[in-house]
């Protein structure tokens, strides 16, 4: 029985680390950039905009493809950037905690 017992207070250290990853994470900010810096934009951690910057010289109303692609490739920019940090710090949670090979949290 002692190695339920250990295994109990491994999940509730993991519970612990899980929520102070999710803050950590949460409170963070990644900025995606395009167009050679000419379009940015910043998310969150949870993946919410937090703020857009376009340069002027994209303002042409005759070539608003242009400027969705940038916008498009900035977003997904930063939200690959946040999804690395967020693979990062779980990473780093879950080590020294027997995981079965190929288990990835969260579920």
């Amino acid at each position: 029985m002692k190695n339920i017992g250990d295994l109990m207070k491994q999940a509730g250290e993991m519970q612990a680390k899980m929520q102070e990853m999710q803050e950590k994470v949460a409170a963070m900010e990644a900025e995606g950039v395009s167009g050679a810096g000419m379009v940015k934009v910043t998310l969150n951690g949870k993946g919410y905009c937090k703020g857009v910057s376009i340069d002027k010289s994209l303002a042409d109303p005759d070539d608003v493809e242009v400027l969705e692609d940038l916008l498009a490739a900035a977003i997904n920019d930063a939200k690959s950037k946040v999804e690395t940090v967020m693979q990062d710090e779980m990473t780093k949670m879950t080590e020294g905690f027997p995981l079965p090979p190929g288990m990835k949290l969260p579920f």
